[in-house]
């Protein structure tokens, strides 16, 4: 394990510290819309629906947690957990950099909340680096893992695997998920070559070697590499805390979102057929989702949100008194938006309001 691996692991924080940066995981929110995408491919026949089918890796969270989960609220809304892993196995080593130890830990993790009528959705993005309490939790292939107190979030995933995850976020919220949705490295950077990359414009320029980019203030189509770059990156821009980075993804799901309604693949048969083959390569979703009909019938009731209906925020939080570089739940505030979500409301902007933030907002946008 490398010097930034011994880093990440422990307890010296990471928002002015050099990190395990260069291993940012890809925006896993690029797994929701390339569903939204890819799942079209299943109007093919024959071999390529079979070979798109044949793609998809699933596993059966609902089995793993079994009954103790807060209560599916049936008022025609959706909620999704979309994460991403900093596994180093395969591709994933080269782009990410690190050691293949088997290990993951989730570097990404949001709440994409679908709104009755899927005309609107909120995203909720959670720090990996807050202090929380981990439920016991069994994973897919019947582990137990005790419960823990003041650990970091991102370790859930690396405990025991997709369903712990899911069984700390609804612990955390109070909130069912309904869907999983996780991609890997080298699947982002594809998806993003596949779309004939992003465009987005910044503010101020954007060095940060460690996630292997040099953006200048201006307008860009960014590459798969360059996309994996920015939404990775900590210390290119900003204070280098993780509250920041998420600023720039956000911003960089928005100006991807405009992107896909923009350049019409639902118009080209073989440009469908490739980002739907790239795509469900990358994606790992939960058993319901776990083949071409099912995303289908999902994606359909996704394609229709704009970049303008999506209301996007950062779990709220505060700075740990006892270490600043980890943050803590602001309870009162985060349930604000626990509640919007469970009633199918907005949140309201006083959840928000007062809670730590980045430095990056306004830093990048679409052009």
């Amino acid at each position: 394990m490398s010097a930034d691996d011994t880093t990440e692991t422990d307890a010296t924080g990471p928002r002015h510290r050099k990190t395990r940066d260069k291993r940012r995981k890809g925006l896993v929110v690029t797994a929701w819309v390339a569903a939204g995408i890819v799942v079209l491919g299943g109007t093919g026949a024959g071999y390529l629906y079979f070979k798109l089918n044949g793609n998809i890796k699933s596993v059966n969270i609902d089995q793993a947690l079994g009954s103790a989960r807060p209560t599916k609220v049936d008022n025609g809304s959706e909620n999704i957990l979309v994460l991403g892993s900093d596994s180093r196995s395969g591709t994933n080593k080269k782009l990410g950099g690190g050691t293949d130890d088997g290990s993951a830990r989730s570097d990404t993790a949001m709440i994409v909340h679908v709104y009755k009528g899927h005309k609107k959705a909120s995203v909720v993005s959670i720090p990996r680096d807050t202090l929380i309490d981990r439920p016991e939790c069994t994973d897919t292939k019947g582990g137990t893992h005790d419960a823990a107190s003041g650990v970091m979030f991102n370790s859930a995933y690396t405990t025991g695997g997709a369903a712990c995850a899911v069984k700390t976020v609804e612990s955390l919220t109070g909130i069912r998920m309904d869907h999983y949705l996780e991609v890997d490295f080298s699947g982002f950077e594809k998806l993003i070559d596949e779309l004939g990359g992003v465009p987005v414009t910044t503010t101020k320029n954007i060095s940060d070697p460690d996630s292997h980019l040099n953006l200048k203030a201006g307008t860009h189509t960014l590459n798969g590499e360059q996309a994996l770059g920015l939404v990775r990156t900590r210390h290119g821009v900003g204070d280098g805390s993780d509250l920041g980075r998420i600023q720039l993804q956000q911003a960089f799901i928005k100006a991807l979102v405009n992107q896909v309604k923009h350049i019409g693949v639902f118009t080209s048969p073989k440009k469908l057929y490739d980002l739907a083959d790239t795509a469900t390569s990358a994606v790992t979703t939960d058993s319901d989702l776990g083949s071409v009909n099912s995303l289908m019938s999902f994606a359909n009731g996704l394609k229709t949100i704009s970049s303008k209906n999506m209301t996007m925020v950062t779990m709220p939080v505060q700075y740990d008194p006892a270490n600043p570089n980890r943050v803590i739940v602001e309870k009162s505030k985060a349930q604000q938006v626990w509640t919007a979500l469970k009633n199918d409301q907005a949140i309201p902007k006083s959840a928000t309001a007062g809670t730590a933030t980045g430095e990056a907002k306004g830093v990048v946008s679409a052009p």
